[in-house]
């Protein structure tokens, strides 16, 4: 009976530990990405170039800005 106990209590220790685990790292990852975004100005010129659009600082600036609204209207509503 107490093998049989044992093994139950490490079975619910894995996956309380798994569970636990998987949402620090949620965590984790979403606030790196909140503080450090993937794509900064200098990647957005880029695919503006590869698009074939001229990217004025302006543009540039202005989507920039929309982006950052539109990521703290998503973390608001969590």
């Amino acid at each position: 009976m107490n093998t049989g106990l044992a093994i139950f209590l490490i079975i619910l220790a894995l996956v309380a530990g798994l569970v636990a685990g998987f949402f620090l790292a949620r965590k984790y990852m979403m606030d790196y990405f909140q503080k450090n975004p993937p794509i900064n100005e200098d990647t957005l010129r880029m695919l503006m170039m590869q698009m074939g659009q001229k990217p004025s600082e302006k543009k540039i600036k202005q989507m920039m800005a929309s982006m950052k609204v539109q990521s703290e209207k998503k973390n608001k509503k969590k």
